[in-house]
C-alpha cells in the first residue's frame, strides 16, 4: 500500500498491494483489496467494501456500507480479470453496489465524473455511465446499459439490459425501461416506461434556450406523434437535422441503435 498522508482508520483491511492516493480518508472496518487505485483526497466512510480491479479517480466520497468492484453477477463469469473504473468527483450514498465488467461483455464497467448515486442503487456488469447524472434511491441499471451525460434515473426506476438512455433524458419514478430512450426525452411511469414529452425543465436549467428547445420539441413529435412509419420519422428528423445540432445528436442515437425505441 501506498499513501501520502491517508487517513486510514485502525479497524480498516487495506491489502498491501492497494495504491492509496493523497489524503485519503478510510472510514472503520472497510476493506480495500489488492489491485485498487484510489485517487488523492477520495473520501471512504465505514463498512465498506472495495475489490479490485478497480480504478478511483479525485476527489470521490464513497459512503458507509458501499460495496464497489464486486464481481459481475452473470453466471458465465469465469473468473477471467475484469475492471472497474470511476472517475473524479462522484457521490456515492450508502449501500450502492457497482459490478466490474464480463470477459465477453468488453470487461470494463466505466462510471465518468460529477456523478450522483443516492442509497442502495446499482450499477450492473459493463455499464457505461457518463457524467453529472443522478440516480436516485434504489434506481437500477441491469448489464451492458448505457447512460449518456445530464440523465436523472427517479426512485425505483429499472433499466433492462442492453439499453441505451440519452443525454439529457428525464425517467420518472418506478419506470421500467426495456428500450432506448432517445435523448432529451422524459419517461414516466405506466406500467413500463413511455415517453411523456421531452425534458423542457431539466433543459432549462442547463442553458438551453427556447430556440433549441423548440427544435427538439419538433423532433420529438416528429419521432413519436407523426403517425407515420419509422422511416417516415427518420426523414423528418433528417430534414430537422439540419438545422441543429441537437437534432443531429438525436437522430444519431436513434440511427445506431441495435434496440428498439422505448414507445
Amino acid at each position: 500500500m501506498s499513501a501520502g498522508g491517508a487517513g486510514i482508520h485502525p479497524t480498516a483491511a487495506v491489502d498491501p498491494a492497494a495504491r492509496l492516493g493523497v489524503d485519503v480518508e478510510v472510514g472503520a472496518f472497510t476493506y480495500i483489496g489488492a489491485d485498487v487505485e484510489i485517487g488523492d483526497r477520495t473520501r471512504i466512510g465505514a463498512h465498506c467494501s472495495i475489490h479490485g480491479p478497480t480504478r478511483i479517480g479525485r476527489e470521490n466520497h464513497i459512503h458507509g456500507h458501499a460495496a464497489i468492484g464486486g464481481e459481475p453477477q452473470d453466471k458465465k463469469f469465469a473468473g477471467e480479470r475484469v475492471e472497474l473504473v470511476i472517475g473524479d468527483r462522484n457521490t456515492i450514498r450508502e449501500f450502492v453496489t457497482v459490478n466490474r465488467g464480463t470477459g465477453d461483455g468488453g470487461g470494463v464497467t466505466r462510471i465518468g465524473d460529477d456523478n450522483w448515486f443516492l442509497a442502495y442503487t446499482h450499477v450492473a456488469h459493463d455499464c457505461v455511465v457518463g457524467n453529472h447524472c443522478v440516480f436516485s434511491n434504489n434506481a437500477t441499471l441491469a448489464g451492458h446499459v448505457e447512460v449518456g451525460d445530464h440523465v436523472i434515473l427517479s426512485g425505483f426506476v429499472g433499466i433492462h439490459q442492453f439499453c441505451r438512455i440519452g443525454m439529457h433524458a428525464f425517467i420518472g419514478m418506478g419506470a421500467f425501461v426495456n428500450g432506448d430512450v432517445p435523448p432529451f426525452v422524459m419517461v414516466a411511469q405506466d406500467g413500463y416506461g413511455r415517453p411523456r414529452g421531452i425534458n423542457s425543465e431539466g433543459l432549462k436549467r442547463r442553458g438551453f434556450d427556447a430556440t433549441r428547445t423548440a427544435a427538439i420539441k419538433r423532433a420529438y413529435r416528429a419521432l413519436y406523434m407523426s403517425g407515420g412509419s419509422s422511416e417516415d420519422a427518420r426523414e423528418k428528423l433528417r430534414a430537422l437535422a439540419a438545422d441543429s445540432e441537437d437534432v443531429r445528436h438525436l437522430l444519431e442515437f436513434v440511427e445506431s441503435g441495435q434496440r428498439p425505441l422505448l414507445r
